[in-house]
């Protein structure tokens, strides 16, 4: 090893590791570790994976690549002038990096809430939130980096018309179809 400053910092001792001189603790053996990294380049990323109107999505961490993770990761993209069909994530909790482009999401009990993203702007969606995704752009795709809270895609299409009052209880309407997904 070289002199860096943190060479005296991590030594593999015989499946121990010294944190700082003469303090070590115990480590796996590499074998049992789920320890090697893996990269998907962008040809290597799957468009089978559940997908939603208007959009596309591509996998990248996924079982479907040999990847285990306890998350699911890919592309999402959305053509100029287009919008995504109303969907929500069951059980998903999603964070979204907007890499370029515009968008406006919408949700809420009739999708009358929104908010605008952008290049360089994070979005958490929370489980079971019914929303859609606008490009109002005539030129420019707008293309998100998207991570989700479990291994396996969850996209529930939802209804064009799931926003539009059937009745005088939309929001029972809601769970009631959300509730009839699921089971």
């Amino acid at each position: 090893m070289g002199n860096k400053p943190n060479d005296s910092l991590i030594h593999t001792i015989a499946g121990q590791v010294e944190t700082q001189p003469g303090v070590a603790i115990g480590t796996m053996s590499q074998p049992e570790l789920n320890s090697a990294i893996s990269v998907v380049h962008p040809a290597e990323q799957s468009s089978e994976t559940q997908q939603t109107p208007g959009s596309l999505r591509m996998s990248a961490i996924a079982a479907m690549h040999g990847i285990v993770s306890s998350l699911w990761a890919g592309i999402f993209v959305v053509e100029p002038s287009a919008k995504t069909g109303i969907h929500h994530h069951g059980e998903q909790d999603t964070v979204v990096y907007v890499l370029e482009g515009e968008a406006c999401v919408r949700w809420g009990d009739l999708g009358e809430h929104s908010a605008t993203v952008r290049a360089g702007d994070f979005l958490h969606v929370p489980s079971w939130l019914p929303h859609q995704e606008i490009n109002s752009s005539k030129e420019h795709t707008f293309r998100w980096v998207v991570v989700r809270s479990t291994p396996e895609p969850i996209v529930v299409n939802l209804p064009d018309d799931f926003w539009t009052p059937t009745n005088s209880k939309p929001i029972e309407r809601k769970r009631r179809w959300i509730r009839e997904e699921i089971s």
